[in-house]
């Protein structure tokens, strides 16, 4: 996938999820999606590239830039927490809806027990 793709499928998923929502505290060039006031996905341009930025789980991160060469530490984020999808032949759509879901429901489960949305997911 290229990275409008990569882009264009993170943010329909990100839509789609319960309480999301788009906002734009870092500028216009910035699309953050978060759910309770807490980010879950950042899309942006860097040196021309377009990536989207995810919360991802610290193990899970290093065996998701082992497989995918276009995944990589987050870009100007936490490196431990944050991963990059930057475009590339390996990259599906699938992979892109797998990683936005975990990034939101990693910030879902950080959130106390009152606030946190009902997620139910199609197996």
């Amino acid at each position: 996938m290229d990275g409008k793709q990569i882009q264009e499928t993170a943010i329909r998923v990100a839509q789609a999820q319960p309480l999301a929502e788009l906002c734009y505290p870092f500028g216009p060039e910035y699309e953050v999606f978060k759910v309770r006031g807490k980010m879950f996905a950042l899309m942006a341009q860097v040196r021309g590239e377009r990536i989207v930025n995810l919360k991802c789980d610290p193990e899970n991160s290093l065996l998701q830039r082992a497989i995918y060469d276009s995944i990589h530490a987050a870009y100007h984020m936490n490196k431990r927490h944050w991963i990059s999808i930057y475009a590339g032949e390996q990259i599906s759509e699938g992979l892109v809806q797998q990683l936005v879901e975990e990034s939101y429901d990693l910030v879902v489960a950080g959130l106390p027990k009152k606030q946190r949305p009902m997620v139910k997911r199609e197996t």
